[in-house]
């Protein structure tokens, strides 16, 4: 099994970072605009649509964002829209846990699935022409909480953040990402380290305290992301959410945390 994921991490690094340091901003979309057609379908299937309906979900997707491009639909509503959802939705889901048998709530999702999808993608090229540091540094919001929530849970975890969603998370874990995050940032505004970072960007256009607490909003709802996809997967009685990436799982199982983390950065800096 490790050797598995370490085999698909190689690869996956191979593709992804050369094209997201070196290639035109044109053929870093498309990569990923494919990794988001695919997410659309993971999204589809724990939402339990039948026969080709993950297959069509995903088309769907597809053809939104390629007609949002060429029509030039502006980002900022999709930002909004997308934020409204994290923001109101995220929690709701994860307090009340409603059911996909619920009135009317898989058509909600299937909707607000098609509009997380298109500002994730649009973050993702919106930060890639502001740098490559840029990209980065926002990616690594969610990897160094990540990072931290894990070591900070193996070593101290206690109180459980939310057992019927996904046991293995502490509310020790999620301290110790947000200082992972909180201390790399500091540091990065501080010595000017690789600038342009999204962490210096927060800092210039809205100041050292009301950066701090943006940086800790985004870190807060990059665990109601990964929390949200684990219910949706809980709920359709999967361990992943496909099996596209062996030894990982699927894509949505890599990207859940950022779908909130992204729009909301870029919202945060208009």
């Amino acid at each position: 099994m490790l050797r598995t994921r370490v085999i698909t991490a190689i690869v996956l690094l191979a593709v992804l970072l050369p094209i997201t340091l070196f290639a035109p901003i044109g053929a870093f979309g498309a990569l990923i605009g494919f990794v988001v057609v695919f997410a659309a379908w993971e999204w589809g299937r724990l939402l339990k649509l039948n026969g080709a309906g993950p297959v069509a979900y995903a088309l769907f997707a597809g053809i939104a964002l390629i007609f949002s491009t060429a029509l030039g639909i502006q980002a900022a509503p999709l930002y909004k829209m997308a934020a409204i959802f994290w923001v109101l939705a995220g929690p709701y889901v994860l307090i009340r846990k409603p059911t996909l048998a619920a009135h009317g709530w898989r058509a909600f999702l299937l909707f607000s699935g098609i509009v997380v999808m298109l500002a994730c993608w649009h973050a993702v090229v919106d930060a890639r022409t502001r740098g490559v540091a840029f990209v980065l540094s926002l990616l690594l919001i969610v990897w160094l909480a990540d990072i931290g929530a894990y070591f900070a849970g193996k070593t101290l975890g206690r109180h459980k953040l939310a057992p019927s969603i996904s046991p293995g998370k502490t509310w020790e874990g999620a301290m110790g990402g947000w200082l992972a995050v909180i201390v790399v940032g500091t540091l990065a505004v501080a010595t000017g380290f690789y600038a342009p970072t999204v962490f210096a960007a927060l800092v210039q256009h809205i100041g050292w305290d009301r950066g701090f607490v943006a940086l800790s909003l985004l870190v807060a709802f990059s665990v109601v992301g990964d929390l949200f996809e684990s219910l949706l997967k809980r709920q359709a009685g999967v361990k992943d959410s496909s099996g596209l990436l062996p030894g990982h799982g699927g894509v949505l199982d890599r990207i859940d945390a950022l779908l909130p983390v992204l729009p909301l950065a870029l919202l945060m800096l208009g």
